[in-house]
This record gives C-alpha cells, structure tokens and sequence, in this order.
C-alpha cells in the first residue's frame, strides 16, 4: 500500500529518505556538470582519435552499466555496435563476478568500464585481458580504488566518478546520481570519437533539463502539480506495462523497469511500440484486467491484499508532426478498450539528449517516491 499522505510531507520524505533516491534525483544536474569537468581534466576532450572504433564494449556491475550499456546502444544507433558484457559469478557481490573479452575484440574496439564501486577485482583482470588484446580502454570509477589504480597510466584511461554534492551514502547502482555520474563522461568520450554529438553546451542544456525537472518534481512541489508524484500515486498497486516508442524513451523504459523493482519492489514490463500491443494485449484480458477478479464473488475480501491491475505507462520522446508515424493511438485505444488506465509522459521540445534526460528524471524522481512511500520498499 502507497501511504499517499507520505507524498506531499516534505520533511517527513527527507527523514524516510537514507538511501539519497530524491536527492540524488535533484542533484542530477549538478552531476553531468562535475563530471563533463572531470573528463575534461581527464584529457578527454583533447583525445584526436584516428577513426570510430569497430565495436563499443562496456562491462560493469549491476542496473547502472546495464543502463550506461542501453543509453550508449540508443545513441550510438547504427555508428558502431555497442555489446554489453554480462558478468558471471557465484553471487553478485563484487568480489565474485568476472568479465571476459570476446574472442575476436582487438586493437579496432573500445572498452568502457563504468562502475560506482571500483573494487571489482574482476574488472580490474578484465583491464588487464584487454590491455594485452590491444583494446583501448576507458573507465569511469571512484578516484582512488583499486580499478583506478589498475586502469590508470599505461593501462588506460581513468575519469573520477563525479561524487554526490551532499553527503549521504549512495548504497544503491540504481541511484540517479550514479547514472549521470558514470554516463556522462562516456558521452564526451563518444562525442569525440564520432559515435554521436554530445558537445559541451548540449551536456550544459541537458545539466539545465535536469535542474528544471527536479524543480517541478522536487518534495515540496504538491502532488496535484508534481508529475514524478502524480505518477507514483497512479502506479501504486498495480503492474506498470511501460510501453516507449522513439530510439530515446526506450533505454528510459526499460531503466524504469529496473528501477521500480530494485528501488521500489515493484514489478513492471517494458516493451517498445508497436510490438507492445500484441505482447502485453493478454495481460489486459486476463486476470490483471481491471476488472479480473477469479476468486469467489461472495469471500470474505476485509484481509485480503488488493490484486494488482495493469496499468499502461506511455512514454514518448518526442512531439509526434501532424501525419507522422505512431502506435499512440493504437496503444490508447487498446489500453481503453479495456477499461486500463493509462498514464502519459511527453517531453518537452529540445534535443534528444534533452529529451532522453527528462523523461529519465521523472521517472527516477517516480521510483523514489514510491520506494519511500509504499510499505513494500525494503
């Protein structure tokens, strides 16, 4: 149950708050700002590289990288394939997993290494692995720990992962904070190898973005006109069928996914327009229907948890041109045609980084509020 009244107590949200969900969801901006100026001490924006790399790799630990992986993937598009190198390992604590290099990954491919620990010894054999296959490596890591000290020098190249401003502990890889810190390094990076245009005002515009959502979706906006709360009180009890259509609200989809069920332990399915309706259509007709109650009519329902509904989230990352192509209509109509309520994201006009930061922000901003205000979170 979503305790709703938790949603607009501002200071009662900051006391709940001891893993850093929504301040590091409002210091986002102030982040991509910190660290675009590390890369830049880093050298990164005086690299001349010769060509793009044949391949992107990236390899890290846990929801962040995965998201660094999906965000560069959209991105980059057709530039240069970008690979996620999945870990394996006993457990998922840091010390147990291990990375490996394809076998044909050479001196044509790049290596990024984003992680909020740095203590992988793991990782660090992978810098290692791909030093001597002749593979460029770029990492983005607490200053100072062991995979810094590994990759750094002869190694490769390091950028200190931007800090939070204020202190708190940032347990989670999941955090916003994290995302921007470990991703915006790898944009610059990228901008200057010619996987897509990331330049400095652009990361100064999307640092500004950030800013204005954490004003609109701050804790002590009312949740009547704060979206990132609006849409946590529609989420609450209910399975959230994320459904994204534009090359930047898929990443966005997929993280809040993610996100809700490591931060807020809430399920949720994403799936990219068009081919949403038809893999998530069952769900709308069967026992998640908003009507779907197969239990015996007569029961006694007083202790019973209350059953989770679909509910449709559409996120979109950009204004659709009269005449233009969209499954928005189909997805509304299908989701009406049975009696699923549906929420709306839309981003403001801008460029797709923009976009693809704001629709990031909101949700974040979202998971949070449902993390400290449902009894579920853990």
């Amino acid at each position: 149950m979503l305790d709703e009244s938790l949603l607009d107590a501002p200071e009662a949200l900051a006391r709940a708050d001891h893993r850093g969900l929504l301040r590091g969801a409002a210091e986002a901006g102030a982040r991509v700002r910190t660290a675009a100026r590390h890369a830049a001490e880093a050298g990164i924006t005086e690299l001349q590289p010769e060509g793009r790399p044949r391949t992107v790799l990236v390899a890290g630990p846990g929801t962040a990288a995965t998201g660094v992986a999906d965000l560069i993937a959209a991105l980059a598009g057709a530039s240069a394939p970008v690979t996620r190198l999945r870990p394996t390992g006993v457990a998922p604590a840091a010390g147990a997993l291990r990375w490996a290099l394809p076998g044909w990954a050479g001196s044509v491919d790049l290596l990024l290494i984003p992680t909020s620990d740095g203590s992988e010894p793991g990782l660090s054999l992978l810098a290692e692995q791909a030093y001597r296959r002749g593979v460029t490596v770029v990492a983005v890591a607490p200053r100072r720990s062991p995979l810094a000290e590994a990759v750094g020098g002869s190694h490769g190249l390091v950028v200190p992962m931007a800090a939070p401003q204020e202190q708190y502990e940032e347990t989670q890889a999941a955090s916003p904070g994290a995302l921007w810190a470990l991703f915006t390094p790898l944009l610059v990076l990228l901008d200057r190898v010619g996987l897509f245009i990331a330049p400095a005002d652009t990361l100064e515009k999307v640092a500004d973005r950030l800013d204005h959502v954490a004003e609109r979706c701050g804790p002590a906006i009312a949740t009547y006109s704060n979206p990132a709360k609006t849409l946590a009180a529609e989420l609450a009890d209910t399975l959230p069928l994320i459904w994204t259509e534009g090359t930047a609200a898929a990443p966005v989809g997929r993280r809040f996914a993610a996100v809700l069920a490591e931060l807020a332990g809430r399920p949720a399915l994403a799936a990219e327009l068009p081919e949403a309706l038809p893999a998530h259509g069952g769900l709308l007709a069967g026992d998640f229907a908003a009507g779907a109650d197969p239990e015996d009519f007569f029961r006694d329902r007083v202790e019973d948890p209350q059953a989770l509904h679909a509910r449709v989230v559409l996120l979109r990352d950009r204004p659709v041109d009269v005449g233009g192509l969209t499954a928005a209509p189909a997805a509304r109509e299908l989701a009406l045609s049975h009696d699923t309520a549906i929420s709306e994201l839309e981003p403001e006009e801008g460029s797709t980084l923009e976009a693809l930061a704001e629709l990031l922000a909101v949700t974040d901003f979202a998971a949070g509020y449902l993390a400290l205000a449902s009894s579920a979170h853990p």
